[in-house]
């Protein structure tokens, strides 16, 4: 089976959001679709977010922090992408009964990027610290520095990447985060918004594949080549 590919980044949040969209539109039809970039600088709250008390103060902060916020459909807690050194990736794919096979794409999407950071020299594991962002079943950490082991409040791994799924009548979104670089910022407002929303958070838990010394675009390269596998790519489409 062939998969089309989207690249690059709209102009806007809500474009680029649009284009994702399209995803799932594909993939209604019968074809799978793929995409990995670098979305727009933001906080992504999720739906849980918005029905906390503190949620107005946290949309504050964020842009406090020069983060726009917006809110997403699919995931759990908040996100932030700093707009050039934080990839999302997604795969859609037809689905025959949307009641079925979710536990199946998890482990599928898990396995290709646990794949891509091999590749890319990186010693990733399942599993999260605790009080990490967006906290989920399904995200891959990897080991803290050792020079930073020594506290006991200190996690013994950081979350690198976290994964969601969105499931509709024909088709399902598989779908996540990579952080790449830039974890001091990442944290800073993380922290910030957080602690607005009342909801556990331990800056320290943000995990980065920057002291392995790897580029985004060979990151986002490594990544794309293992979401679409061996299929083959029937075309490729420019945002």
């Amino acid at each position: 089976m062939s998969v089309r590919i989207l690249r690059g980044r709209s102009e806007t949040v809500d474009a680029d959001r649009a284009a994702s969209q399209r995803l799932l539109e594909t993939a209604a039809t019968g074809t799978p679709a793929v995409r990995v970039w670098r979305p727009h600088r933001q906080v992504a709250f999720g739906r849980r977010d918005a029905g906390l008390e503190g949620y107005d103060d946290a949309r504050a902060i964020a842009r406090e922090f020069g983060f726009p916020p917006v809110e997403r459909s699919v995931g759990g807690r908040a996100v932030a992408y700093d707009g050039e050194t934080t990839l999302a990736f997604a795969r859609a794919e037809p689905v025959a009964d949307f009641r079925q096979g979710t536990d199946e794409r998890y482990e599928r999407l898990t396995a290709d990027i646990e794949r891509a950071f091999e590749r890319l020299g990186v010693s990733a594991v399942r599993g999260e610290p605790a009080d990490s962002f967006c906290p989920g079943t399904h995200s891959i950490s990897v080991p803290a520095p050792s020079d930073r082991t020594g506290s006991s409040e200190t996690p013994d791994c950081r979350k690198i990447a976290g994964l969601a799924q969105r499931v509709t009548q024909d088709a399902a979104l598989a779908s996540g985060i990579v952080v790449v670089a830039n974890r001091d910022e990442l944290a800073s407002v993380l922290e910030g918004v957080y602690g607005a929303l009342e909801v556990p958070f331990d800056p320290d838990s943000i995990g980065t594949l920057e002291t392995e010394h790897v580029e985004i675009e060979r990151v986002r390269t490594v990544l794309e080549e293992e979401l679409i596998g061996d299929r083959s790519v029937s075309a490729v489409d420019a945002v």
